[in-house]
């Protein structure tokens, strides 16, 4: 059953202020840093772009033809990444200037969709990338893939920061929702075992997971903060990039207290985006 049930006018603010993150840092490359390799593996940051206004296309009921089979690229792990292949192809031979104006023109269609919604059709049963929830769910994730994608851009070009805190406190939100994942399956970490995520720079928090028969986020632990099994101080970009699996990902720069053999398997397997 949808269990994640989120502002519409909150998180449509922040993947609104998200897609005009984009198109400012994408506007402001020079032609040579538009065609130049990303940080991730076989994509342009032009490509990085594309990603964006093809995903988005899907969601307004889109589609293009694959104009070659893209299942053998050693970057394209899953059906997923074929789906994103297909629209990053399509808009490979596009000049910048045209790919730039297809950015505007389906972030103006999504927006106009997203307010036009009710508050009951944010909340309605949807599929998402993290499984069954709820639409608004999904475009909370659609914060979260943008804002990392921001950060890509960003890494693979002049090295700035992301700078916006509404946008980074959704998708912080949605890292955080799938922090008892990492640690509960991924790291197994055993019952009764307690995990405290100190995120620091932009929308800094806490993040507090508790495995019990499944692990969870907890408001505070019984016996305080000090009663954690281990402690992992990381910064909320790195974070991303960690979830992500980038090449930019710093995993030595995180403080990990307590428990070092539970940290270093949470930070090991932290990787868990599709």
């Amino acid at each position: 059953m949808p269990t994640t049930i989120l502002p519409l006018a909150e998180v449509t603010e922040g993947l609104i202020a998200q897609w005009a993150a984009i198109a400012d840092v994408a506007a402001g490359l020079t032609d040579e840093q538009w065609s130049a390799a990303s940080v991730l593996p076989g994509w342009t940051n032009a490509d990085i772009v594309a990603h964006i206004i093809g995903t988005e296309s899907m969601l307004d009921g889109r589609d293009v033809e694959a104009t070659r089979t893209v299942s053998a690229l050693d970057h394209v792990r899953n059906p997923i990444g074929e789906l994103n292949e297909k629209w990053v192809d399509h808009y490979r031979p596009t000049p910048r200037a045209e790919v730039l104006a297809a950015l505007d023109e389906v972030v103006t269609v999504r927006t106009k969709a997203l307010k036009a919604m009710t508050q009951e059709q944010f909340d309605a049963p949807s599929m998402t990338p993290a499984g069954a929830d709820t639409y608004g769910r999904f475009m909370r994730i659609r914060v979260f893939d943008c804002w990392m994608h921001e950060i890509d851009l960003r890494d693979g070009t002049d090295g700035s920061a992301v700078t916006n805190p509404v946008p980074a406190s959704l998708a912080l939100d949605e890292i955080s929702a799938s922090l008892p994942f990492v640690v509960g399956k991924r790291a197994d970490a055993p019952k009764g075992s307690k995990v405290l995520f100190d995120i620091t720079g932009l929308s800094a928090r806490t993040a507090r997971i508790l495995v019990g028969d499944r692990a969870s986020l907890v408001e505070e632990f019984d016996d305080g903060d000090a009663s954690a099994d281990v402690r992992l101080r990381i910064d909320a970009a790195n974070l991303a990039r960690c979830a992500g699996g980038r090449r930019d990902a710093d995993p030595n720069a995180v403080e990990i207290d307590g428990d070092a053999a539970l940290g270093n398997a949470i930070l090991d397997r932290m990787n868990y985006v599709i």
